[in-house]
């Protein structure tokens, strides 16, 4: 296995425990100081794999012990070494700002993590975002722990039959070749732990990745004390049919936390990434349960104050949705044996209404009632998530159910070219990504001949490399691969479109007009070339029709040479299509894309976006920065409205994009094209960075939730009693609560709304009167506290409750309510009920 000291003993080659710890931590992934070193030792397999445990565990004994014995290589090797160890041990951006604090861990669970190709257990946008954020919480020291799995075939791998047939490989993940290590306990033996499923218990294998500074634990049932049926459990993301994904979420979520407590951690955060790690929830209340020997509803109560869910699902079909029969066959005897609740009590939490036996089990509903801060992945994402979310807030208004947003951003040094990189460098210094937000005009600053050479370079290499997987792809199919290596041209407008094929991001948007593409790609005054990739789920069967047409489409002979699909879309295809692409075109149907990010990835290098109004782009985009289709509204699968936005997508291709590519200034540079280069690289690519959004986690997630948690666990758990006892009284008494009456007086330009509450069996403390107004004709909504004067002198039993608002707007506008009410509690996600002035 990936034992350092068993490698050592293996190669029996002085120096190569320091290999070893380079290969092993994936800081490599994005600080490329190291790569003279592997491809010192093979350079063709570097180039292929871009995995120095492969190369590693390939080459020969004589070669290592060659290159050890060359004082260049060994110098670079021991000063790597010795910065790595002294920049993971120094003080970052967290220790700096936050000396004094609470938060030790966060655990960051996700289904999948895309931090280097050499670790293929990712399928796209998730992962990509839990990657990067893991490799940003390194480089800040934000103390983020990554729980994950192990998958044995990962996802699948993308090839295509003679007729442009997608079809899924799955080629085996072999942990001997992967950059990890099997985690082991301080005696040597290796971390294995056990859960319970129906009919027998089964064994989990811990491993351990290291990214930086951070660790990623991730776990696999490929032991072989298991069933061969249990074994396959973590054999392949997103595979397999709905059973096969409960059990690859409990092991995930309550094989996940066992695991960290296995370790000795104890996270005062736990953030879900997605609903498919909710389980956590229950384990993490489980594990308080023992410690601290308190019941489960108080100990949810005192957990949930630091778990943190971010959702990233546009559409409520997208969430995981279980009959409850497969929740009472796998999670009876949890619920039972180890929660002390019955399987109903379970189910209610992951239903809408949770009275309905028949309502399937959500996992995103789980996760809302087992989190106390909740966000989507950009603005509008959080807009969308408000209103899928609403029904579990009924009769509170849309704009106040508890989803925020944090914006997706990405790790810019796993994106950026060396040229940009350096770029970026003289500008802005090396630890702009490492801190606080770069200057904007420090990059403002960088002159057009440096802009045009970062765009040129990269745009050459990325050629090149197109070339050569094309002859490649087209080889392999065996087709005519004679003329591959004349595609394209370096000097050529390059647009890019790549992502995952599905038909509400409607890839094929650019093929309504077919004759009118033709007609922009081979104007011989104005040539442009395309570049598509991308793979459509194998089952998802028109989303590889969508492929197939783009493979027919670019078998015309008009069109050869100027457009090629490529296979297999990766992360390592997807650094250098970003880093060459002049142009990047994303045409969802809004507001289905939850965020994107393959665009953010081309900013930091220069290259720039024409996407729909959706998204990230919906946040980002001014006239300055890029271009953008779509009028900012929601038009569903209106087949009219495509056509629209396909016309003015060439529109803006052949009346602004195209000419002000090739239009030349006195000393032959493009200087609109690369003005607007500029303001992009200068005001987007700092605020769409991961490095952004971590920071924006820490301060406002992160931080509060490890201050709550500890503050409703301390005096053995007194504020967490408190909230469940008020949570109780709610329940029981809610229906008691009135309105007795409502006066308003309007006079000298104010209105004076005065309302007497019954609160029955109620404390007046548990309340809270409020005067609300909706958002109307540009006003925004208010919503102001009426102040308590005491019981009514009118009527017995009641409480008078008094507001003054300005008479800007009609006293008709307003409507008072009363909500609960608790110096602790976050009302309405805790707490729900309201009632309304009739």
């Amino acid at each position: 296995m990936n034992d350092p000291k068993a490698t050592s003993d293996w190669l029996k080659v002085d120096g190569v425990d320091e290999l070893v710890a380079l290969a092993l931590n994936l800081h490599w992934s994005w600080n490329h100081a190291a790569d003279e070193l592997w491809e010192a030792l093979d350079n063709g397999l570097w180039a292929t794999t871009q995995n120095p445990w492969v190369i590693l565990r390939t080459v020969s004994r004589e070669r290592i012990t060659a290159a050890l014995g060359t004082p260049e290589f060994r110098q670079k090797l021991d000063s790597l070494l010795g910065k790595n160890r002294e920049s993971y041990r120094a003080d970052a951006w967290f220790q700096h700002k936050h000396p004094n604090t609470a938060l030790t861990t966060v655990a960051y669970f996700s289904m999948e993590f895309m931090l280097s190709e050499a670790l293929p257990i990712y399928s796209g946008g998730l992962g990509n975002v839990a990657g990067d954020q893991m490799k940003a919480a390194s480089e800040l020291g934000v103390p983020v722990v990554g729980v994950g799995l192990l998958y044995g075939q990962g996802y699948f791998r993308q090839d295509f039959d003679s007729e442009g047939r997608q079809q899924a490989l799955y080629p085996v993940n072999d942990p001997g070749q992967l950059p990890i290590r099997p985690l082991r306990q301080p005696n040597g033996e290796w971390l294995r732990l056990q859960i319970q499923l129906p009919g027998s218990s089964i064994w989990l294998r811990c491993w351990e990745v290291s990214v930086g500074r951070a660790k990623l634990y991730l776990l696999d049932t490929n032991d072989f004390a298991n069933s061969a049926a249990h074994r396959g459990i973590t054999s392949e993301l997103y595979g397999g049919d709905a059973e096969m994904r409960l059990k690859q979420e409990i092991v995930l979520g309550i094989g996940g936390w066992r695991l960290l407590r296995a370790l000795g951690l104890t996270p005062e955060v736990c953030h879900l990434n997605e609903g498919h790690a909710a389980f956590a929830v229950l384990e993490r209340a489980r594990f308080y349960m023992e410690d601290h020997k308190k019941p489960f509803d108080l100990a949810m109560s005192i957990t949930r104050a630091g778990n943190v869910f971010t959702t990233h699902t546009a559409v409520s079909a997208g969430f995981d949705r279980f009959d409850p029969r497969l929740i009472h066959t796998y999670l009876s005897h949890y619920a039972v044996d180890e929660l002390a609740v019955s399987v109903d009590d379970l189910l209610a939490m992951g239903r809408e209404n949770p009275n309905d036996n028949g309502e399937f089990f959500n996992m995103a509903y789980l996760a809302v009632r087992g989190s106390c801060q909740i966000n989507g992945v950009s603005k509008l994402h959080g807009e969308v998530s408000r209103q899928i979310f609403q029904t579990l807030f009924p009769h509170w208004p849309q704009q106040e159910v508890p989803i925020g947003s944090v914006t997706n951003g990405i790790h810019v040094p796993t994106w950026d070219s060396a040229e940009a990189d350096a770029l970026w460098t003289a500008a802005c210094g090396a630890k702009r990504w490492r801190g606080d937000r770069p200057a904007e005009d420090d990059i403002r600053q960088v002159p057009n001949e440096q802009l045009w050479q970062l765009r040129t370079a990269g745009r050459k290499r990325l050629i090149e490399r197109t070339r050569e997987r094309y002859q490649n792809q087209l080889a392999a199919e065996g087709a005519d691969s004679s003329n591959a290596t004349a595609v394209f041209d370096e000097n050529v407008l390059t647009l890019g479109f790549a992502r995952r094929f599905a038909t509400y991001k409607r890839p094929n948007l650019l093929l309504h007009d077919t004759e009118r593409l033709i007609r922009l790609l081979s104007n011989p005054r104005f040539p442009v070339q395309l570049i598509l990739a991308g793979k459509a789920h194998p089952q998802d069967l028109p989303g590889q029709e969508l492929i197939k047409q783009w493979k027919d489409f670019i078998k015309r002979p008009e069109v050869k040479g100027r457009v090629v699909f490529l296979n297999d879309y990766d992360m390592m295809l997807a650094q250098e299509l970003v880093q060459g692409i002049d142009l990047w075109i994303n045409t969802p149907r809004r507001p289905w894309e939850a965020c994107g990010t393959s665009g953010m990835k081309v900013l930091v290098n220069g290259g720039l976006n024409l996407s729909e109004l959706d998204g990230w782009w919906a946040e980002a985009y001014s006239p300055e920065v890029g271009w953008a289709i779509g009028d900012g509204q929601e038009h569903g699968d209106d087949s009219d409205w495509d056509a629209k936005e396909a016309d003015t997508l060439y529109t803006l291709l052949e009346a602004e994009v195209i000419p002000e590519f090739y239009e030349r200034d006195a000393s032959g540079v493009p200087s609109r094209w690369l003005g607007r280069i500029r303001e992009s690289m200068a005001r987007l690519t700092p605020e769409f960075s991961a490095t952004r959004a971590i920071r924006e986690y820490t301060e406002s997630h992160y931080l509060p939730a490890a201050s709550r948690y500890r503050g409703r666990a301390a005096d053995d758990g007194a504020v967490g009693s408190s909230l469940l006892q008020w949570k109780q009284d709610l329940d029981r008494h809610w229906s008691t609560v009135r309105f007795v009456s409502i006066r308003i007086d309007t006079h000298d330009g104010q209105h004076l709304f005065q309302a007497d509450v019954a609160p029955g069996s109620l404390s007046p403390d548990h309340l809270r009167v409020e005067l609300y107004a909706d958002p109307v004709q540009g006003n925004d909504a208010c919503c102001a506290v009426m102040d308590g004067s005491g019981p009514s002198p009118e009527t017995p039993g009641s409480y008078r409750y008094t507001a003054r608002v300005t008479a800007t707007r009609p006293a008709s506008d307003y409507t008072a309510r009363i909500v609960p009410r608790h110096l602790n509690a976050l009302v309405p996600l805790e707490a729900n009920p309201i009632i309304w002035q009739s």
